[in-house]
């Protein structure tokens, strides 16, 4: 290179001064500095086109929603049927009425003076008619009937063993989640597809479904239905989370794990933030 052109000659070009300039590393340390510049430039604006979007994105109001957990019972289905009567009470019992009984007096040799009015010897017609004892008594002649003894008809039934193998549709003591409410609402958090509603267009409002199953002596589901269907899926949802849970614990009646068909509502309430 001519010694006047050193002086003013990009360092590159001294570098490269009687090399291969189009091999690539040339160029490449030529541009470099434009290329830092544009990709310096280009972040910039991707940030400032996130930083917009997310300002942007929480400007708009986003659907929210929540599940409630709510447990239902089943009442008792023969609470229409009427209760029979109770039997009506005994009659009083009446005591029979007295009969007229004479006292007799063995005969006995004593002054009339010394003779009491009540050991006078009856004549022989009346004792015929009065029964005799040792003592009187004034009633109605003996007619020689005995009174019939009244003897009761009704049958008296054992006491009826409840049958423990049946469904119950009414208990003591209802079946339950594992842990309690707090643990179904734990296992609704986790399982539930809460935004299944929103996702399928559902408005403002509130969505419940009430799902119906049984529950076994051992705590096994089964038979689950959904009772009702408020739409955008909230059926479905309900019912696969009920099949997919875990067992419950068994209705309990008089001490013993019965079958029990047990009601749950899982309720979608969708808002507005």
């Amino acid at each position: 290179m001519d010694i006047n052109k050193i002086l003013t000659a990009d360092f590159l070009d001294i570098l490269f001064e009687g090399k291969n300039k189009a091999y690539g590393a040339y160029e490449l340390r030529k541009t470099y500095d434009k290329r830092l510049r544009n990709g310096l430039l280009g972040m910039i604006l991707v940030t400032v086109l996130l930083s917009v979007g997310a300002i942007v994105s929480n400007s708009i109001k986003d659907d929210k929603v929540e599940v409630v957990a709510v447990d239902l019972s089943l009442e008792n289905v023969n609470q229409d049927e009427k209760k029979p009567e109770p039997p009506p009470p005994p009659p009083p019992k009446q005591e029979p009425p007295k009969v007229e009984v004479t006292k007799f007096t063995p005969p006995k040799i004593v002054k009339d003076e010394e003779v009491k009015e009540e050991d006078e010897i009856k004549e022989v017609e009346k004792l015929e008619e009065t029964k005799i004892s040792t003592f009187n008594q004034e009633g109605t002649k003996d007619d020689g009937l005995v009174a019939p003894v009244e003897q009761s008809t009704g049958a008296v039934e054992a006491p009826k063993e409840e049958d423990y193998d049946k469904l119950f549709t009414s208990v003591q003591i209802q079946a339950e989640f594992p842990g309690g409410q707090s643990g179904w609402v734990r296992y609704l958090e986790r399982t539930l597809n809460r935004d299944l509603p929103v996702e399928n267009g559902a408005p403002t409002g509130k969505y419940s479904v009430v799902v119906s199953f049984i529950v076994s002596k051992d705590g096994s589901i089964s038979e689950v239905k959904a009772e009702n269907d408020p739409g955008y899926g909230t059926k479905e949802e309900a019912v696969r989370v009920i099949q997919r849970g875990p067992k419950w614990k068994p209705a309990v009646q008089n001490g013993r794990n019965v079958i029990y068909r047990q009601r749950q509502a899982i309720v979608f309430m969708v808002s507005e933030d």
